[in-house]
């Protein structure tokens, strides 16, 4: 199996543990918010699958060494995997020093958020690098889509970095609560990179002139833009 098709698999794979949490919170129930909840393994599972998904379909795009695909892959297994036991275990996953196995994971997953991170930007790099033989559409719907992902990633980096602080001032309880502030702004400008990529895929698939289509992608970046500023909005409302 290729690296391609694993990481395709691994995908799918989490899709179907956020779905199976979903099923599982419909017939369990429990609160949807909160630091403990059958939505942290829920939406973690979809959100990280569909974009483990989006960047090995990305990845053909990009002159980026196949190592870093590998990474990717496996530290959003180890992402949801501890996201996921701490749910079963019905205790928050992150900020929680409470004892020495929530204080492993804890810091598992916030490391794996920093690997995450680098990983993400080192793709970026390669997609404002261009490759000359891309459209002007494509490449301008992934430079443009892995902007707005560097948005999330800052502004997950900000989430953990203000829960980390409270929690090293003792102030446990309100890491657990305003820890998450930016979740808004980061769950839309995540998905970016899948969108307008997938804009420009279609818009190749359509009789148009180049033209045409680079000036699609132009406005959907933009409405794309105005989505994220909303979502900032929303967040610091």
């Amino acid at each position: 199996m290729t690296l391609r098709r694993l990481s395709y698999t691994v995908g799918l794979a989490l899709i179907v543990s956020g779905l199976f949490h979903l099923l599982v919170f419909a017939v369990d129930g429990g609160p949807w918010e909160g630091p403990v909840s059958w939505r942290k393994p829920a939406t973690f599972g979809l959100s990280f699958g569909l974009t483990l998904l989006t960047v090995t379909w990305l990845s053909g795009y990009l002159r980026a060494p196949r190592w870093l695909l590998a990474v990717f892959a496996a530290d959003c297994v180890v992402e949801v995997a501890g996201i996921t036991v701490q749910a079963w275990r019905g205790v928050p996953s992150h900020f929680n020093m409470e004892t020495p196995v929530d204080r492993a994971i804890a810091m598992m997953l916030a490391a794996g958020g920093f690997i995450l991170v680098a990983v993400l930007l080192a793709m970026a790099w390669y997609a404002f690098r261009g490759d000359p033989a891309q459209s002007p559409s494509l490449r301008l719907a992934l430079r443009t889509g892995f902007a707005t992902m560097i948005v999330g990633l800052a502004s997950g980096a900000a989430m953990i970095a203000r829960g980390v602080t409270l929690v090293n001032s003792g102030e446990q309880q309100s890491a657990y609560q305003l820890g998450g502030f930016l979740k808004p702004l980061h769950g839309v400008s995540l998905h970016g990179v899948l969108v307008l990529p997938a804009i420009a895929w279609l818009a190749a698939r359509l009789p148009w002139p180049e033209q045409t289509r680079v000036r699609v992608v132009a406005a959907a970046s933009a409405a794309y833009g105005l989505a994220i500023l909303a979502a900032l909005a929303l967040s610091l409302r």
